[in-house]
Formats: structure tokens, sequence, C-alpha cells
């Protein structure tokens, strides 16, 4: 059970015993459960059982094996969200080659660097996906290198019409590679891609370990079965994705994979499925609140999702009253939220059993087999009710950044061993965390992390702008948008939110983090330091 030992020292439940040495192992054990049982399915029509799933991998796992991949094998993949790249991830896992997933919404500045430190020698992407040329970006990427990569294309929606996977497959009875051995310890064979809170991205390494026990919260909180269906319509790229899976393989629970949301048809497609549980960020949730009453309107006496158990929200702080409005308009438990980041994920996660008052201010109690720590400014422990910054401590740390020494990110661990996550929280007396701000200076818009730094570094080189300052602004649909304030150089006429995006765009920014309000000031107010007042501009713009 939950407990607190020394002040501001919380854990989670004690580690269960389903734990793997390799993600593959997942795989296996749920093939061996149920193998008839349908686990995952897609929203072009096509569904793969537990056993299918895992031959599927197996013959993909051997056609990449003859391509030359293996153990150690740097595999960058850019793919929505389709039964194609579960089945990779897992094929990718059996062969022990060291995958590094990207969000499809990051673009050639992010991914050439990422790719580039991370030394990968095959590419996987689509030809196209929403109106984007994926494929030749990769080939720009890839000749300004030398030509010295392999480039694979993975035509999904040409596969699912002609009702087959889009990966390279052996055909079946051939011999299949044997599963990679277990990673030694710290030996990453994830690299996560993310923004994080600097303007250049950072690769978070992950060992198969790492990301598969992070699923201990979902699988705790939620207790799903067989007979729940979870549509994930957030980028499988995400290590959210990785988790998810995982939590299907322990559990049996069974995915929707989603290749691209429409807030109109897809939540109605999940309804028409029979989902049980709905998430994950906030623009989803009101999709799916939206799509109710549209279709309340019509008839009053109209349940769109009479299935549903509970929702799920992560990635950023909950509005107020969201989880009241979710079990009014939706039914089921309401939100069950959770709290983590690409460095640990899932270090908190709300339970069925929490109270209401728990349900709508917090983010769950600490995973099993996690432990947290609040202490304030001066280091010390700061006891329930009292704010401070947030440190964990568990098995799905991460194993460290691309091409960073250990040695330089010491500072980011307290002398136990703890990661300090730079967000800012109170701990109630049953342990449950509400996080009230974060030290970062960073912007989580539709649960995507903006490095203020990046966005102003470009904008500042605009020829209207003399300074800018970039901060996030509470909103209702994405939780925060994306606000500069700008002040103007001398003699420059106005400039409009149509220009600064242009010009973001021009230089290489992804489209997600363009600002979406802009402000001017005659001055940026500053602290006794000499540096912006960030806290004072949200104030000021929030009010």
């Amino acid at each position: 059970m939950d407990g607190t030992g020394s002040v501001g020292a919380y854990e989670g439940p004690p580690a269960p015993d389903w734990d793997a040495a390799t993600y593959w192992d997942l795989v296996e054990r749920r093939a061996a459960a149920t193998p008839d049982a349908e686990l995952l399915l897609d929203d072009l029509g096509r569904s793969l059982t537990a056993a299918e799933f895992k031959g599927a991998a197996e013959r993909v796992a051997a056609a990449l094996a003859a391509r030359g991949i293996g153990v150690g094998t740097v595999v960058s993949w850019q793919l929505p969200t389709t039964l194609e790249t579960a089945v990779l991830m897992v094929a990718l896992a059996r062969l022990g080659a060291v995958q590094n997933p990207i969000i499809q919404t990051l673009r050639e500045r992010e991914v050439a660097y990422v790719t580039e430190k991370a030394a990968t020698s095959v590419f996987i992407t689509v030809p196209t996906w929403r109106g984007f040329d994926h494929e030749a970006m990769f080939r720009a990427i890839i000749a300004e290198r030398g030509g010295t990569a392999d480039l694979l294309l993975v035509d999904h929606r040409a596969a699912a019409a002609a009702g087959g996977l889009a990966l390279p497959m052996v055909a079946e009875g051939e011999p299949v590679p044997p599963p990679a051995p277990p990673s030694g310890p710290g030996e990453a064979r994830w690299i996560y891609t993310t923004s994080g809170t600097t303007a250049a991205p950072k690769g978070v390494l992950h060992t198969d370990v790492s990301v598969s026990v992070a699923a201990r919260g979902n699988v705790a909180g939620a207790e799903p079965t067989p007979a729940d269906l979870y549509p994930i319509a957030f980028p499988i790229a995400h290590i959210g994705g990785a988790v998810m899976l995982a939590s299907s393989l322990l559990s049996g629970l069974r995915l929707m994979l989603i290749d691209s949301f429409d807030p109109q048809a897809t939540p109605r497609a999940m309804a028409a499925h029979g989902a049980t549980m709905l998430g994950s960020a906030l623009p989803f949730l009101r999709a799916y609140i939206g799509a109710q009453a549209a279709e309340r309107a019509k008839d009053p006496g109209v349940v769109l999702y009479p299935k549903l158990r509970a929702t799920y929200s992560g990635g950023a702080p909950k509005p107020a009253g969201l989880h009241e409005e979710v079990a009014r308009e939706l039914g089921g438990r309401g939100v069950l939220s959770s709290w983590g980041m690409t460095e640990f994920p899932l270090a908190t996660h709300a339970r069925l059993d929490d109270t209401d008052d728990e349900l709508t201010v917090t983010e769950g109690r600490p995973a099993p087999g996690v432990e947290l720590r609040v202490v304030g400014f001066d280091g010390a422990g700061c006891p329930p009710g009292v704010e401070g910054e947030l440190l964990v401590r568990g098995p799905q740390l991460f194993a460290g950044y691309l091409g960073v020494p250990a040695r330089e990110i010491a500072d980011l661990f307290d002398g136990d061993g703890f990661f300090r996550t730079g967000d800012l929280g109170v701990v109630g007396p049953r342990g449950h965390v509400r996080i009230t701000g974060r030290r970062k200076d960073v912007i989580i818009r539709n649960a995507e992390n903006i490095a203020a730094v990046e966005v102003e570094e470009i904008l500042e080189t605009h020829p209207a702008v003399a300074e800018v300052a970039v901060i996030g602004l509470p909103d209702p649909r994405t939780g925060e948008r994306c606000c500069a304030v700008v002040r103007l150089a001398d003699g420059a006429a106005p400039v409009t939110l149509e220009d600064l995006a242009a010009h973001g765009l021009a230089a290489g920014l992804a489209k997600f983090k363009l600002p979406e309000q802009l402000e001017f000031l005659d001055e940026l107010p500053r602290t006794d330091m000499g540096k912006i007042a960030k806290n004072a501009l949200r104030k000021r713009f929030t009010a």
C-alpha cells in the first residue's frame, strides 16, 4: 500500500511480479495466454489477434534481419499510429535493434539533428501523411549525409486497401531469428526524441525494462482486461505508445490504433467499436464531449459510449472541472489522470477507487515501485500540503541522454538518485499529487512540449522584432497556447501573427510550435537580475 517515510517522501505500492527482461517477452506471454483473442485493430478495417501479432512481428523481424538489422542497429522511424507501427516496434525489439521513434509533426530541423546524433543507419517512414511529404524530407536528410543510410517506405493505406500490412515479411513457415538477449543495465534500445526544455531536441534513452515497467501505473490504476477497448489517438511514437502497448500485452486490453484523428468522425468511429476507455489529452476529451453533445441534440436519449468505464488524461495538468464534466457528459468513472515525462513515464496514475475530489484536482498516486520526494528550494523535504519540487526514483527512469556523458547530467539527480523533474507540486495525505507549476520554461500544448527558447531564437531573427518572450497561457481546448510578447524594433511596422508564422516555418520551426497569440509591449518587464519576468507576463495576459 502507499506510504510515507521521512518528510516529503512517498512510495507507490510494491512492484508486481510480472516484469519482463525484454519487451519481446511481453509479446510471447500474451500470445501464449490468449492466442485467439483480438489484441489490436485500426481505423482502416484491420485487426490482429495476439497470436497473429506475434507471428507478423516474427516474419517482419526475419525480413529486417535479412537486410542487416540486428542487435545495436539504429533504426529511426516516423510513422502514424497503425498496425504496421505496432508490429514494427516489437519486431525491432525482437532483433535487439535500437529504435528511435519520431512523432509525425517533427520536421527536418529536429529529425536531422537527432538522427545524426544517433548515427541512424535505417530510416522508416510513410510516403506522405496529412499533406506532408515525409519521403522527400528523409531523402533530403540521407542525401545531406552522403547517401549512407537506407530508407524503407511504409504505405499503410495502400496495404490496408489490399487487406495486408505494408512491411517487409518473409513467407509463413520460413525460419525466424531468435529473440535478442536482454540488454545490460543502462543499455539503451529506445531513443525518444523530445524538444524538452532546450532549443536543441534531446534524445532520451530507455531500456526495454524501463519502457515496459511504466505500464504498471495503467494496469494497477485502471485495471484493464481483454474485454476493454482503448483507442489510441495520440502519436504512437510518443513514449506513451510503447507504454500502452506494454499495458495491452500485460492485460489483454485491446487497442484501436487511429491513423489520423478527425474531431468529427473519429469519436463516432470509436463509439461504433465499443470503446470502454478514452483518452488522453484535453483536445481529444473535448472532441468526445462535443460528439456526445451533437448526438444528444438529435436524440436526447442517445449515449454515445454506453460501455465507457473511464477516460485518461495525461501530458499536462487538467483544467478545473474536467473530471466532473466528463463523468456527467460521457459517463463512467470520469477522468483517471497520470503524470510523468519522457525521462520517467507514468510516475503517478489515478485509480478507480480514488474519491471524486482526488480525481478532480490530482494526477493520482505514485505508481507501483515508484518513490516520490517533495523538496523545497533548500532541498529539505516538504510535509503534505506544502508545495515543492517533485523528485522521482524507480525502474522506469531513463538511461541518459543521447551523446551526453553521465557526469554532465549529474545535477539532475539528488544524492540518492532521485530525478529532479523540474515540476512543482503538492502531495495530499494519501499520496495524491497535484501539479502546481514547473521550473522548466516549457509550454505544453496538446500534450506536446514546446521549448520557449527555441521559438524565441527564431522569432528574434525577424527584422521587425527587437525582443520577444514566448510564454504559455491557459487554453480550454489545448491546455496551453503559445503566446509571443514582442517589443518592436525602432521604426518597424507592426508585425502580424501570420508574418511570424511564415518566418518560423521558413526557418524550419515545426508547425505545432508556432505562436497562436501575439501581444506587443513597449518594454518587457524584468526581474532584479535583468531577466524577462515571464511570470508577470503570464499574469498580465492571462487576466
